[in-house]
């Protein structure tokens, strides 16, 4: 109920309440991207990217063409956004800028099981820079950069759970 006071001042009995707006604790987009295939050049994928607050440091890339999954990494957001400026990673993943202009790309280069011969499965596959970008951008917002937390307790208790 709102009355006016003596000096002609709405006074509102009800407490005016001001909220943050809510942000959607996940982010997802879809991207079509480039699979490098020895012998027939680019291929045309799906890259589902997912990211959730839960799992503030992950990026999930789901990687799918006809309906089917062919993989699916977990990468590091840190890394993932460095890899737009230059070379990251010396293991089983590794990023990098390719191209400029309008036709700025990241290159993610992908490292899996061995082979018979000792030589390892790879997989290459380009998508468009300012995309990953955009979906960086989206994540920064539900989790900035350096806000990052994990419950310690949580983890412990789950990779416990698993060595039993």
């Amino acid at each position: 109920m709102s009355i006016l006071g003596d000096a002609g001042v709405l006074e509102v009995s009800t407490p005016i309440v001001c909220r943050r707006p809510r942000v959607n604790p996940f982010v997802h987009k879809t991207l079509v991207v480039q699979l490098l295939a020895p012998g027939t050049g680019r291929c045309p994928v799906l890259a589902h990217l997912g990211y959730a607050a839960d799992d503030p440091f992950a990026v999930t890339a789901a990687f799918a063409h006809d309906g089917r999954v062919l993989a699916c990494w977990r990468l590091d957001r840190e890394m993932l956004s460095a890899g737009l400026a230059g070379p990251v990673g010396v293991g089983d993943v590794r990023l990098r800028p390719q191209g400029s202009g309008p036709c700025h790309e990241l290159r993610l280069e992908f490292l899996g099981d061995s082979r018979p011969d000792g030589s390892r499965h790879r997989a290459v596959v380009l998508a468009w820079a300012p995309a990953v970008a955009a979906f960086l951008r989206e994540t920064h917002q539900v989790v900035p950069p350096g806000r990052e937390r994990v419950d310690v307790d949580e983890l412990l208790a789950e990779i416990l759970s698993g060595a039993e």
